[in-house]
């Protein structure tokens, strides 16, 4: 696609206001990101003496684009949710949780145990969800640990392990929204000031060995010691699985990933790692996902812990489960587009802020607030770093506002997983709910304090990183 940039002033901001606006209003990301996306090609197709059928054609000559500019990231998701969905139908969970039974005595190990394994299932969060709920929650129940407390601990060991895991779905969606070339590593450096991730996880082992609730999930779990709880039992057949079906392929999958982008950045020719990882992040992780399917195929196929029939219908059902992520990341890909390359909204921001002598030490801060209340009301982490991390690179291309680019990218991360957290409207909630048998108000009441009390230490986090830059 060969156009011209057209510097178009202040109605450049136009599109992401009108997607940003929408998404608030009506709750729905996707509508809301395409009419962005169109009414910025509308500007442009005006600045340029185009009509509203070029501005329609260029909308998906964008799109087409930015796919395929984006080929490895789309393959590398499809491949990822199909070792997914092999692993979580294999038995291999089902024999983890025989497994666990037999040595988790005490609520304390129980807890410690649900959590150690949300850290290991880390390659996507819907995954963890349920992946972690099915196979832990006969076990707690047995050691009267409450629904509402299992599903905390799911929810507070996915999106926050996969928002800083660079082995993930997220990791790669994260990367593909930074404007630079280097994207990887720009969404590596932004893990330290991911606040909010790295306190949850904190605050997640504190009050597992601890046992220190506060709050609703306290008056849960004295329900629970009670023996106020519906209890389940341990699938007593795991088939032909064993544990090595549940870690084997994702061990794989992570050490062929690292090993893959290594090769790609050219690492065995003598770049450095750093270098070399960030070369070409995507193609290096599709290489670590389809070790990880071939493993899945010939652990499971030879053992028939699935038919061959059955194992190419568990790789659609994982391709299909991640389109309508793919189509956020799509969108907001070319809305991106339009705004960087088309209409010049980087120019006018970054210009407005050089001349307004803005204080950018309150940047990371309000930012944080700002990504907290879209992901809230929206209930989508993915929606909302992908409508800001595009503005926010383009206001620190301003003079002087370059060091603040990871810190406030690593608060619009915590921020989107703060609200989606929180939001009882979020995929991610839902899940935890589901995978934890808790009711979901149950889950969204009782997580809420945690989650905000750790947000508001994020907060006082970026006000002093904001100062100690500025």
């Amino acid at each position: 696609m060969d156009f011209t940039l057209i510097e178009t002033g202040w109605v450049s901001v136009l599109p992401p206001l009108i997607a940003i606006t929408l998404a608030l209003i009506t709750k729905e990301v996707y509508s809301s990101l395409f009419i962005g996306l169109f009414s910025g090609m509308l500007i442009y197709a005006a600045a340029s003496g185009g009509t509203i059928f070029s501005a329609v054609n260029m909308t998906f000559d964008m799109m087409c684009s930015k796919i395929a500019d984006n080929a490895y990231i789309i393959m590398f998701l499809g491949m990822l949710w199909a070792v997914v969905t092999l692993v979580s139908k294999s038995g291999g969970s089902q024999a983890y949780g025989l497994w666990a039974e037999k040595k988790l005595k005490t609520r304390r190990s129980a807890s410690l145990a649900t959590a150690l394994l949300g850290l290991i299932v880390f390659i996507d969060d819907g995954f963890n969800c349920l992946t972690v709920g099915t196979v832990m929650r006969p076990i707690t129940d047995r050691l009267k640990i409450s629904r509402e407390k299992l599903a905390y601990i799911i929810d507070a060991t996915a999106a926050p392990v996969c928002i800083i895991a660079p082995v993930s779905s997220w990791a790669v969606a994260v990367a593909s929204e930074v404007s630079e070339k280097n994207g990887f590593n720009v969404f590596l450096s932004t893990i330290p000031y991911n606040f909010y991730a790295i306190f949850t996880i904190i605050m997640v082992f504190y009050l597992c060995f601890t046992g220190k609730d506060f709050g609703p999930m306290k008056k849960a779990e004295e329900r629970a010691m009670q023996g106020k709880i519906e209890t389940s039992a341990v699938s007593p057949d795991a088939g032909k699985a064993s544990i090595w079906d549940l870690v084997l392929p994702v061990a794989v999958l992570i050490v062929c990933a690292i090993l893959g982008m290594a090769y790609v950045g050219g690492f065995f020719s003598g770049t450095s790692f750093s270098e070399a990882i960030g070369y070409n992040a995507p193609a290096g992780l599709t290489m670590g996902a389809f070790a990880g399917f071939l493993t899945a195929m010939l652990m499971y196929l030879p053992r028939r812990l699935m038919t061959p029939r059955q194992f190419i219908e568990n790789i659609v059902g994982g391709i299909g489960s991640i389109v309508p992520p793919m189509l956020i990341l799509i969108l907001s890909w070319s809305l991106g587009g339009v705004c960087r390359h088309l209409i010049g909204t980087g120019y006018f921001i970054s210009g407005f802020v050089s001349s307004s002598n803005m204080g950018l030490s309150y940047l990371p801060f309000f930012i944080f607030i700002i990504a907290s209340i879209m992901s809230f009301s929206m209930g989508t982490s993915w929606g909302t770093f992908g409508m800001l991390i595009p503005i926010i690179t383009m206001i620190c291309s301003a003079d002087g506002a370059a060091p603040f680019l990871v810190p406030t990218l690593g608060a619009v991360l915590a921020g989107s997983v703060y609200g989606d957290h929180c939001s009882p409207m979020s995929d991610t909630t839902i899940l935890a709910s589901t995978g934890s048998g808790c009711p979901h108000i149950n889950h969204v009441e009782t997580q809420l304090p945690y989650a905000t009390l750790v947000a508001f230490l994020c907060a006082v986090g970026y006000l002093f990183v904001g100062f100690v830059i500025g």
